[in-house]
C-alpha cells in the first residue's frame, strides 16, 4: 500500500509515464489519421512529456512540491501543438496545488489532478467535449470520489486510469466526427498511456517498451476531428483604448482573509476591460488588460503588493517611435554587443526554405522552422521573441496546431506579444502583407485579422492509408486536394488532383492565384499546371513560387 508519495517516487512515475507514451507515440499518431502524412498528436505529446521528464531527471528530490514544479516547468517550455499545451496546463495546475508539500496523501494526490483540470480549462476559451480535456476531467472527478475513503494512492491511480479508459471509449459518442468509423480521441489516448505508466510504477511493475497494437483501418476514423478539436481560440475583439501591463510582487504579510487569489484577481479585473491575461508564479503576478481606466488596474494590483513593473499604451494614438533602448545580445559566441530594440517585430512559422524566404521578403523579422509534423515548442517561440528584439511583436503561427503554443509563449514573454491566428501559409502571407509598421498595434491587428478571411487556402498531398471520409473513398498514395482543411478531391495523379482542387477554389470574382510548389515537384509539372490555369482561367493573375516544402506538393492561395 502506498499511503504517502514523495518527490523521488513521483519522479519514477513521471519517467515511466513518459517512456510508455514514447513507446506508443506512433499509435497515438495513427489515431490522428486525416489521412495526410502529418498526424502528430502522439509526436507532440511525446516531445512535451519528454521535456518534462528531462527536467525532472535534473531535479530529483524528496520534496514533491519542488519536484512537480520542475516537471511543470519542463512541460511548459517543451509544449508542442495544442495537445502538448493542454498537457502542460494539466500538470501546471497539479503542481501549483502541491507546491508547498514535501509529500502528499491519496486525497491530496487526487485533488491535484482536479486542480490540473481547472488550469487546463482556463487555457481553452471554448473547450470541446470528447477530447483529452473530457478524459482528464472525468478521471480526476472519479479520483476525488474514491480518495475520500481510499488511502492507497495506487488504488486511487487505478480508479483514475480506469475512468480515463472508460471516458476515452465514449469519446466517439461525444464527437460525431469520431463516430464516423469509431475511433477514440488521440489526445485522450495519449493521456491514458501516461496514466498507465504512473500506475505501473506505483504497483512496482515495469511496462514493456514495445508499442501497443496500432488500430486496424476498420477502427480508424475520419480524423477531421483534428481540425475541430484544435480550433479553440477566437480572435480577440479589442474595444478598450489603453493596453495596460503591470507586474506585482505579492506581499505575503497581507491577512489571510485578503490574501491573493488568482481566480478572484482575474474575476475582479475582468470587469475593467478585455484581452485579460493573469499569470501568477511564486511571488509575482503579471497582468495584461485592455481598459479605459488604467489607473483602476494599478490601484487594484497595489492592494496585493508592490508594483515592480508597469506599462500603459494609448492604442488609439500612433505609437511614438522608441529610440535609444538597447539590450545585450550574444552573437556567435563572441562578447556581448548592443542591439537597438525595434518598435515592431513579426515572427512567423514556415516549413520549407522557399516559404521562409518568401516570408522574409515581405517583412518577417524571424522565421521559425516548423509547421506540419514539426510544431515548434513554447520554448522555440520564446527564443524567437527574444531574437525579434522589439517592443511589440506579432506572431503568425500559420498552422492551427501552433496557435496555442504561440498564445502560451505570448503570455510568458516580457515583451508585448500578440498572436494573429493564421492557420495556413496563405493566411499568414495575406496577414503579413496587411501589416503597416507606421500604424499602431490595434489597427495592425484589425487589418491582419481581416486579411485572414480574404484568402482561400488549398493544399495537395498524398494519402498514407486507405480510408473513407465524408463519403470520399481514398486509397493509399492517392493525391488529395484539401480546401480550407477539408478533403474535397482525390486522384492517383498529382496534376489531376491539383486541377480538381483549383476548380473548387477559383470563383468568378477571384483575381489572383498563387502557386507554391514543393521540393518533390518537377518543373515540367509546374509548367503544365500553370498552362492549365492560364487557359482555364484567363482572367486571373498567376504567381508561382518555389516553396521547397516537404509533404505538400502544392499550396494554393486564391484571392
Amino acid at each position: 500500500m502506498v499511503t504517502s508519495l514523495d518527490g523521488k517516487r513521483f519522479a519514477e512515475m513521471i519517467i515511466q509515464g513518459a517512456n510508455h507514451l514514447a513507446a506508443n507515440a506512433k499509435t497515438v499518431d495513427a489515431l490522428n489519421v486525416f489521412p495526410v502524412p502529418d498526424g502528430d498528436t502522439g509526436t507532440n505529446m511525446n516531445l512535451t512529456m519528454t521535456s518534462g521528464a528531462k527536467e525532472v531527471q535534473k531535479n530529483v528530490q524528496e520534496h514533491i512540491g519542488a519536484l512537480s514544479a520542475a516537471f511543470a516547468k519542463g512541460l511548459l517550455m517543451g509544449a508542442r501543438g495544442n495537445s502538448g499545451v493542454i498537457l502542460s496546463q494539466l500538470f501546471r495546475g497539479f503542481s501549483k496545488s502541491i507546491e508547498a508539500k514535501a509529500s502528499i496523501s491519496a486525497i491530496e494526490f487526487a485533488e491535484a489532478f482536479q486542480a490540473g483540470i481547472k488550469s487546463a480549462f482556463k487555457a481553452i476559451m471554448k473547450p470541446v467535449e470528447g477530447t483529452i480535456l473530457t478524459v482528464a476531467r472525468e478521471a480526476a472527478k472519479k479520483g476525488v470520489q474514491v480518495a475520500k475513503t481510499e488511502k492507497d494512492i495506487a488504488a486511487v491511480m487505478e480508479e483514475i486510469l480506469d475512468e480515463a479508459k472508460k471516458t476515452l471509449s465514449r469519446t466517439p459518442e461525444m464527437l460525431p466526427v469520431l463516430k464516423e468509423v469509431g475511433v477514440v480521441d488521440s489526445g485522450g489516448q495519449g493521456l491514458v498511456f501516461i496514466y498507465e505508466g504512473f500506475l505501473a510504477e506505483l504497483k512496482g511493475e515495469e511496462l514493456p517498451d514495445t508499442p501497443s497494437a496500432i488500430p486496424s483501418m476498420d477502427e480508424l476514423v475520419s480524423a477531421e476531428h483534428h481540425k475541430h478539436v484544435q480550433d479553440f481560440m477566437n480572435t480577440e475583439d479589442i474595444k478598450y483604448g489603453y493596453c495596460t501591463e503591470i507586474m506585482v510582487r505579492l506581499d505575503r504579510s497581507i491577512p489571510a482573509s485578503k490574501a491573493f487569489s488568482e481566480d478572484r484577481f482575474r474575476q475582479d479585473l475582468s470587469h475593467l476591460g478585455d484581452s485579460l491575461l493573469v499569470i501568477s508564479d511564486d511571488d509575482i503576478v503579471k497582468v495584461h488588460v485592455h481598459t479605459e481606466r488604467p489607473g483602476d488596474v494599478l490601484n487594484y494590483g497595489q492592494q496585493y503588493g508592490s508594483l515592480i513593473k508597469l506599462k500603459v499604451d494609448n492604442m488609439r494614438e500612433q505609437h511614438s517611435a522608441i529610440v535609444g533602448e538597447t539590450q545585450h545580445t550574444l552573437v556567435s559566441g563572441k562578447k556581448e554587443v548592443k542591439k537597438e530594440k525595434q518598435a515592431y517585430g513579426v515572427i512567423t512559422v514556415a516549413m520549407g526554405d522557399g516559404i521562409a524566404e518568401m516570408f522574409k521578403s515581405i517583412g518577417a523579422d524571424v522565421v521559425i522552422e516548423g509547421g506540419q509534423t514539426m510544431n515548434p515548442s513554447t520554448e522555440d517561440i520564446l527564443k524567437a521573441i527574444e531574437e525579434a528584439n522589439a517592443e511589440q511583436i506579432i506572431i503568425l503561427p500559420n498552422n492551427k496546431n501552433v496557435v496555442m503554443a504561440s498564445e502560451q509563449a505570448a503570455e510568458l514573454a516580457e515583451a508585448k506579444v500578440v498572436v494573429v491566428p493564421s492557420k495556413t501559409v496563405p493566411q499568414g502571407m495575406a496577414a503579413l502583407l496587411a501589416f503597416n509598421p507606421s500604424q499602431p498595434l490595434e489597427k495592425n491587428m484589425q487589418a491582419m485579422e481581416e486579411a485572414l478571411g480574404r484568402v482561400k487556402s488549398g493544399q495537395v498531398t498524398y494519402a498514407v492509408r486507405d480510408t473513407n471520409i465524408d463519403g470520399i473513398s481514398i486509397k493509399k498514395d492517392d493525391y488529395m486536394g484539401i480546401f480550407e482543411g477539408k478533403i474535397v478531391k482525390t486522384s492517383p495523379a498529382l496534376l489531376e488532383a491539383s486541377k480538381q482542387l483549383l476548380g473548387q477554389m477559383i470563383g468568378e470574382e477571384d483575381e489572383i492565384v498563387t502557386v507554391i510548389y514543393g521540393k518533390d515537384v518537377a518543373s515540367s509539372q509546374v509548367d503544365e499546371l500553370v498552362s492549365y490555369i492560364e487557359s482555364r482561367y484567363p482572367d486571373v493573375e498567376i504567381e508561382v513560387h518555389d516553396g521547397r516544402q516537404p509533404l505538400y506538393s502544392f499550396i494554393f492561395a486564391v484571392e
